[in-house]
């Protein structure tokens, strides 16, 4: 079978991105991805995927070296933008570690897109770019509308959201200037098996629920996607031509201490919190109806608490 052309993916080794390199493959694209240093053993989940040997070609690129995407976009009819820096410790000095990298790195990719006539380029943003906005009315579903208010993240310290919404709102400015197709795919909190054989922060976020014995934890709102999901939902916004503007991809919304007792129903055994306060009396809800209407249907929350498990296992990350 003919291959389906040539894409890049950036920061190919991460969580979201290996799952996206995986069924790009199976799809019979050819694929540059982007990685710090191509040599290095913690991409070796990369070049052992099923068909990466003929087309997976790994370049030694960084965000904020514009020279170095060129050479990984040439020839590519597709980019999909996933490196992002998340941090998985508090920050000293996000507008250096967090805020220039992410708005930089991602004009850098739309501005390499376009010098070299890439057809459409996915950008992976967040709910974190969405769900920041104090003035979004009480009670009503959040939908692709919704931008985080700049302001309200800086005064409360949210400067992981702050740089989610500054790099997907000066990309699409780039998109309106330039023309390029832009099309942002935005996941919540992103669970499900491991490819890499690191653990990523959103990882850990489920794995703290599992082992750490917490005395207690705020019974806040949470919105829930399986990393496999998102990576259908990325092929998706490149493939379909009528894909446009963002996407919403998130499976379920639950309160913190309703999460913990389904996970705690399909594993018991584990160290779970103990007790739960007052969350911060947040309940808005995403809908996804824009990201289904393209055809997506999402995994149950049991499959990817399940899956994720077995992967966190077979890792050595729990026993």
């Amino acid at each position: 079978m003919a291959g389906k052309g040539t894409v890049c993916v950036t920061g190919a080794g991460g969580y979201i991105a290996s799952w996206l390199v995986k069924i790009l493959l199976s799809n019979n694209y050819i694929v540059h991805g982007t990685v710090r240093d191509p040599g290095a053993a913690k991409y070796s989940h990369l070049t052992k995927l099923e068909k990466a040997s003929e087309n997976l070609k790994l370049f030694k690129a960084d965000l904020l070296d514009y020279d170095s995407l060129v050479t990984a976009v040439k020839g590519c009819v597709g980019v999909f933008h996933v490196a992002s820096p998340v941090p998985s410790t508090a920050v000293q000095n996000p507008e250096v570690e967090l805020i220039e990298p992410a708005v930089k790195g991602t004009l850098n990719v739309l501005k390499a897109s376009s010098e070299v006539n890439v057809k459409r380029v996915v950008v992976v943003s967040s709910v974190a770019a969405i769900a920041m906005n104090p003035s979004w009315p009480k009670g009503q579903l959040m939908d692709e509308s919704s931008w985080s208010d700049k302001e309200f993240c800086r005064k409360t310290k949210n400067f992981y959201s702050l740089s989610k919404t500054e790099a997907e709102s000066e990309a699409w400015e780039f998109a309106r200037k330039s023309g390029i197709d832009l099309v942002t795919v935005c996941p919540s909190l992103v669970w499900g098996p491991l490819l890499q054989s690191t653990t990523n922060s959103s990882s850990l976020s489920l794995i703290n629920i599992l082992k750490e014995g917490l005395k207690e934890m705020a019974n806040n709102m949470g919105w829930y996607v399986d990393v496999r999901d998102v990576a259908d939902a990325l092929l998706l916004a490149y493939e379909k031509p009528e894909a446009e503007g963002r996407y919403i991809c998130s499976a379920h919304a639950f309160y913190k201490q309703d999460l913990v007792e389904i996970v705690r129903k399909l594993h018991p055994n584990y160290n779970y919190p103990k007790s739960f306060t007052s969350g911060d009396g947040i309940d808005l809800k995403p809908t996804t109806k824009k990201l289904e209407k393209l055809g997506l249907s999402y995994r149950p929350l049991e499959e990817t608490i399940a899956d994720s498990v077995e992967s966190y296992k077979q890792s050595g990350i729990l026993e």
